[in-house]
């Protein structure tokens, strides 16, 4: 199977309670969030089936999901999603996942902090997660 193709949600906005400090996840912050998958598209070119691809759609869903339950690092956000596209979709072969805390409170301006995450199938099946 070729790994070429790519499925992609940029600019993924939501307000929730996460932080290290008990103040951040009492008054909440917005988040952002970016996935890519690495896929093979081209049964879903071809038959022109949304059960054949990656759905955007469940890709948010899992996005909304992994955000709206507290965590202290965004770290720990990004691997929830990651995990839960390998098991949602067979067919995905590996993750970028992006997530951004913005204006964090560092003391100064900062218009967003960010983790990315790189994963590959093979990581949760050689029990690397």
């Amino acid at each position: 199977m070729s790994c070429v193709d790519t499925i992609a949600l940029r600019g993924l906005i939501f307000y929730a309670y996460h932080g290290y400090y008990a103040e951040e996840r009492a008054l909440g912050n917005r988040y952002g969030v970016d996935i890519e998958v690495r896929t093979d598209l081209r049964r879903a070119a071809a038959s022109d089936q949304l059960a054949d691809t990656i759905n955007y759609e469940t890709l948010y869903a899992i996005a909304q999901e992994a955000v709206v339950q507290p965590a202290q690092l965004l770290e720990h956000i990004g691997e929830r999603i990651a995990k839960q596209i390998f098991e949602q979709f067979a067919g995905a072969l590996q993750v970028k996942i992006t997530v951004r805390k913005y204006n964090p409170p560092i003391g100064g301006i900062c218009r967003a902090a960010e983790i990315i995450l790189q994963r590959k199938r093979h990581d949760y099946l050689s029990g690397v997660s």
